[in-house]
This record gives C-alpha cells, structure tokens and sequence, in this order.
C-alpha cells in the first residue's frame, strides 16, 4: 500500500474551488495498481514530503504540511468503504468529531464542544458543499447534514474550532465541508440491503467531451426503521457540469434533498401511562431494554423536509500574479413537522430561500506575499408557522392554546468584506492573517396578533376560567441589525521536509436565530439577545510522509453570549462556557497490505456561570459533552481484490444533565467491513455493525425527572453489490 497523489493539470493553482483546478487527493491505494486516464496525471512521489492538498481552511488550495490551523480530511477511499447511510457512519472517523444518531435520518453533531441539543444548537457548526452554505445563516437547522451526500462525495473536509474569518456566520464550533466528483466517463451502480428493510441504491453517470464535461448522481434510501412506525425515505441527486476554455472554467452544482419520516422520540424511565414505559431495568440502563427501546411514544410524529440548491463558479486567470473567483448561488429549503418533544406537540412549518455570492480576487503581489480579498452577499426570505391541535390546556402555570402559535415572515440580508493574506518569512516560516466584517439585517414581519394573546387577539385562561397570557409571545415588526468583525491570525513553521508546528488564534461567531429572535415565550424579553462569540487559541503539529500522517493539537475556547434553555424552558441569552482539549490523527502503512488509523480527543467542556434553578454551576462540566472519544481502524488486504476493515469506537462516559447527578457511562462498539472485487467491473461487499452486540444508548438524557434514551442499533449485517462501467 502506498500513497500517491493525483493532480489534474491546470493553470489554475490557487483559486477556488481549488478541487476543480487544482485537486491532489491523497489516497491508499486499494489494490496498489493507478488507472489514468487523458486527464489526470499519476505521481508517485518518492521523496519523504508527500503533497496533500486540502481546501477548506483558507478558501485556497494550500499544502496540508504548510497549512496553518487544524484540518482533517476523509478520503473518496475511506467515502466509499462505508457507504453511509447515516452521517455518523462516516464522520465519526474524523478526529474530534461525534455525530449523535437520533431517529431515522436525525443527528446532532458535536465538534470541539458538547452534543448541542435545543434552540441554542441551531447555527453553531457550518455545512459546507463545495464551499456553499447549504442553508442561509438565520435559518439553520440541528439536523443539517441529512442534506449533504456524504456518501457520494470525492472527500470531507473538517475544520475544528472557530472559521468566522474565512466563512462569517455560523462558523462557531466547526465546518464540515462536502466535495463533489468531478465530471468523467466511469460509472456506477450499487445496491445495499441492511437491517430494518432497508434498501440503499445509488449511481453515478458521467461524460467528458473535449472541453467540458457533465456528470450526475442519485441516492435513495428506504428503511421501515429499528422502532415501531419509524420508517423513512430519502432521496438525493447531484447534478455538475464543467467547462473550460482558455484563461476561464466554468462548474455548475445542482443538489437536490426529499425527506419523508416517521419519527420516533425519546423512551422514558418515567411511568407516562402507555406501554412505553418500562421497571424490568434501573432507570440508568433502560437503553439495556430492548423491548422498550423498540417502541414509539410518538406515532403521530413525523418530518417532511426538502431542498434545491444551485451554484454556479467562475473562474479567471488574468495574468501571472492574478485571478478571480465568483460563484452566483440559489437555495430553497422547505420543512414540516411535529415537534413531538414539547406539551403541545404542535406541528412547525418552516421555508426559506435565498440568492447569494461568494467571491475572491487573488493577488500575488511579491514572491513571499499573497493577497486575497472579496465580498460574499446573501438575500433570504423565509417564513414560519406553528400550529397547535391539541385543545387549549394549561398547566405548572402555563397556557397553550389551540391554534396558531407563530406566523411570520423575515427578509434577512448579509454582506462581508474580507480580506486573507499569506507571509512566507523565509523557507521554513509562514505567517498568515485573515479578517472579515459581516453586517447582518433581520426585517421581521409578524403576521398575527402581537403580545402573549391568541392568534385574533382574545386571551388564554387558566383552570378556573380567568384570563391569563398565553405562553408564547409574539414581538411587534422590526428591523434588528448585528455587525461581527471575525480575525485569524496563525503561523507555520516547518522544521523538516515532512514535519511543521502551526498555530492560530481565531474567532467565530453565530448571529441570532430568527426563531431566537421571533419565537419567544411570556417571561422573555424581547430583543435582548445579541450573537454568540467565541475565541479560540490552538497548537499543533503535523507530520506528512508517504506512508505516516499525523496530526497532534491542543486548543482552549472561550465562548459569550452562549443561548441556554433552563429547566423552565426559558431562554438565557448571556451564558458562558469554556471548552479546552486534545486531540489525535494518525494514519500509518506498516506495509503494503496494512494500514492502522487513529483517531483520538480529550476535551473538557464547562460551564462558566450559574443559573441555580437549572443547576447550572460554574464549573460544572456541560451536560452530553463526553470527555474522551476515539476510532480505530485496522484495514488489511488480503490479496490484491480482497480488503477488510475493523473499526473501534469508543464514546466515554458523560453527564445527562447540568446539576452534573445523573450520568450515562458509555459504550464500545466494534464494526466490520470487506468488500471482494470479483472481476474489473463487480464488487461485492458487506459490513457487521455492532459486532459484539452491546446494549447502549445512540442519545442518552435526564429531564423532567426521567431518564430518556433512543436505543442503539443491535447487531445488524449489511451487504450489497457494486458494478462500475
């Protein structure tokens, strides 16, 4: 096994999206044989520095050992040894990342920080698809990487920590960043059966004509679910086509996202009167129950949800020191569902759509100094309504009535100026510096009566029949401005051909949620919130051989204005938290048919201040923020078309709740992967998840006096068959 490195010609080295024109994958060969064809050069290179180039840190293509600041990337290797289903499938083989699978296709990620759960979840990492965010900053969702397809992507690019500076809001905790294929004339086709019914098909066509080349893939998946009524299907395709003439190249990105789910909640330790509830275990190990981890207390539960986006990127060399970037974009997403976790179990019906620009001009004005400088812009429009069925009820003093609950709109605006630049001190020494100032604009339009009335304006009551506020309070129309300055300011110091120390000091930031801002409750205050903010510091180093990677950092984070909901349900806007770690990536050949992968990180998260009522002490650490988490893989091949693959993850013990008195102690589990090539153009392969059969919990809380649990898959077997063409 070796690495190699694949770099498709172009004159466009340092532009953006760089995977168009200046791509070196660094991949471990599968069978240690390079297929070329007319476009690609094949490198193997034979000195101790092996070129791995990575996009997402900087907007630029920059060599991985010279690059200043984290990265890690998930090759189209490792993309297709998977084939996920979920995202934890395959993002948890990042360092430092732990992707927390709830029902059907939810998740809640966690990079550099606690699983974040909640309003306050909502905008703290970025999804990214060849640059691109997939939703407008405002209007994020816990569940956004059920858009991406990580399953067909040419690689996953993750940054931990803080990148306001390169990508403005949203950008708090961590970016993932999803890189499509490039148009060729191969082909695929695969099909995988799994567990619960699930079925999973999925393909890619593709042509290359002179000086253009177009290329599309889909991906359905339907799976009846590992709980009662909790089924889903999901559908996605990509569509891209490139074209290059001259000093110009052209590449149009269409993706396309259908959800339909039946969703299922938590299982509770709690007696609630149904068959849902169950005393055959301690509280603290109901997960341990199947039999009640198998059911669904929310049958009438579900989600809808859908997406189109469109981006289109130009790029043109204008002279030697030279060049631009401009990529026109267009996104609308549409949801609706039960929010099947709160009294009122009312339905949300949320949309939004938005037309933006990203751009860069690259200036090369000396030998050792680079500038890069633009100004990304955005337009959204979006709208939401909740709707409650149930009839009016009050209880533990509060009111919810039948009916509309929120109906408004919001026009949301963002321009940011910025400017990147790179010193090379000398042959072993970088400095680099990035500023950016984003100027967001909310104009909100309430659509209903304002205040804590009903929706016509007439007032809630209480048991007794006396008139009372209702819960939800609806602010009057405004017009709410947020100005950030984000900074980045790193080195890189490389002490050997294949070994560098790099460090950074940046920040990040998160403008309010238009559902922080607009979807209050009656003891809130309306706008008092203002946008979180985070600073990070971080040192590391880096090694880059032919056969060894490795990535070693430590990092402490400081983070303001953080949005917290107390046990009363309300919002506290001005928390504040701190975060520090290490973390680990080693990827090593110890011959041509081995290779051992580990992925490690330690981090400690706590809270910096007190809310008493919630049991929230200074000091305490923050609750489903596990301290130690790893991956590791052993991938051996066997002969020349056979490979398999153990993984090990391990997720620690953590706290369910703030006060720090209720715990859940962590799982181990084991997976296992091979795949048989049985000719040039027929694989087959399979996959044991859960080897060992252990008994965990995929989420694990404590509210509300319960325990509350989504039980972990049991062992599941999955197998398929793959032809290329």
């Amino acid at each position: 096994m070796y690495f190699i490195s694949y770099k498709i010609k172009s004159m466009y080295k340092n532009s953006y999206p760089a995977y168009l024109s200046y791509c070196a994958l660094s991949l471990t060969s599968l069978s240690g044989i390079a297929l070329a064809d007319d476009d690609i050069k094949i490198e193997q290179n034979n000195s101790s520095h092996t070129e791995v180039i990575v996009i997402t840190g900087s907007r630029q293509a920059s060599d991985l050992l010279s690059f200043a600041g984290n990265v890690d990337r998930i090759s189209t290797e490792d993309i297709d040894i998977v084939s996920a289903v979920h995202p934890s499938d395959i993002l948890n083989r990042a360092t430092g990342v732990h992707i927390q699978t709830n029902n059907g296709m939810e998740s809640l990620p966690s990079m550099r920080s606690p699983v974040l759960t909640g309003p306050g979840a909502a905008g703290a990492f970025l999804f990214l698809e060849d640059g691109i965010a997939t939703r407008s900053a405002g209007f994020a969702n816990n569940n956004g990487l059920s858009e991406l397809n990580l399953a067909q992507a040419s690689e996953i690019e993750v940054i931990r920590g803080p990148a306001s500076a390169v990508y403005g809001s949203n950008a708090v905790h961590g970016v993932i960043n999803v890189l499509t294929k490039a148009p060729s004339d191969e082909g695929d086709v695969s099909l995988l059966f799994g567990p619960n019914e699930r079925v999973q098909l999925q393909g890619t066509l593709g042509r290359e004509m002179d000086q253009q080349g177009v290329s599309g893939n889909f991906q359905v998946i339907d799976e009846e679910g590992y709980r009662d009524d909790s089924g889903f299907t999901s559908f996605k395709v990509n569509g891209r086509h490139d074209y290059e003439e001259g000093v110009d190249k052209i590449s149009t990105l269409i993706s396309g996202f259908v959800l339909d789910q039946d969703t299922a909640g938590f299982i509770s330790s709690g007696d609630n009167g149904s068959d849902c509830y169950s005393s055959d275990y301690a509280d603290g190990n109901l997960y341990q129950d199947r039999n009640a981890m198998e059911k669904n207390c929310d049958d009438d539960a579900y989600r809808k949800w859908s997406s189109l986006r469109i981006a289109t990127n130009w790029q043109r060399l204008l002279s030697a020191k030279t060049h631009f970037s401009i990529t026109p974009y267009f996104r609308v997403n549409q949801m609706e569902f039960r929010q099947h976790y709160l009294p009122s179990k009312a339905i949300e019906e949320n949309s939004h759509y938005s037309v933006g620009v990203t751009s860069n001009y690259y200036w090369q004005l000396e030998a050792n100094l680079a500038l890069v400088m633009g100004i990304d812009a955005e337009w959204t429009e979006g709208e939401l309504t909740q709707t409650q069925q149930k009839p009016d009820t009050f209880s533990f003093g509060k009111a919810r009535q039948q009916g509309t609950h929120y109906d408004y709109e919001v026009e949301a605006s963002t321009i940011a100026p910025y400017i990147q630049a790179d010193w090379q001190v000398n042959d072993i020494l970088k400095f680099t510096g990035s500023i950016r100032f984003d100027a967001t604009e909310y104009r909100y339009n309430n659509l209903i009566a304002d205040g804590t009335t009903k929706a016509d304006g007439s007032s809630c009551v209480n048991n007794s029949g006396e008139a009372t506020p209702c819960l939800y309070l609806r602010p009057s129309d405004s017009d709410d401005h947020f100005n950030n300055t984000s900074t980045k300011l790193g080195f890189n110091y490389q002490f050997a051909d294949d070994t560098a120390l790099f460090g950074a000091w940046s920040q990040g930031f998160r403008a309010p949620q238009t559902t922080d801002l607009y979807r209050l409750q009656n003891q809130q205050v309306v706008g008092e919130i203002d946008s979180e903010e985070i600073s990070s510091t971080e040192i590391g180093v880096r090694g880059v051989t032919d056969k060894f990677h490795y990535e070693a950092v430590i990092y402490t984070m400081t983070k303001n204005n953080v949005f917290f909901r107390d046990a009363s349900g309300l919002n506290v806007t001005d928390g504040k938290t701190s975060h520090q770690g290490l973390e680990l990536g080693v990827n090593y050949d110890f011959t041509e048919n081995i290779n051992l992968a580990i992925n490690y990180s330690y981090g400690e998260h706590e809270y910096e201040f007190d809310r008493p009522s919630s049991g929230v002490v200074k000091g305490n650490e923050i609750d489903t923020a596990p301290k130690n988490l790893a991956n590791t893989r052993l991938r051996w091949l066997p002969t020349t078309n056979t490979t398999l693959e153990l993984e090990w993850l391990h997720m620690g013990d953590y706290f369910l709740d703030p006060a720090n008195e209720h715990k859940y102690k962590g799982h181990n589990l084991w997976q296992l992967r091979g795949a048989v090539q049985i000719n040039r153009h027929v694989n087959l392969f399979a996959r044991i998840e859960n080897l060992t059969d252990e008994k965990y919990a995929s989420r694990a809380d404590y509210a509300f006096g319960s325990y509350r649990f989504f039980g972990g898959q049991p062992r599941a077997i999955h197998f398929g068959v793959s032809a290329n063409f």
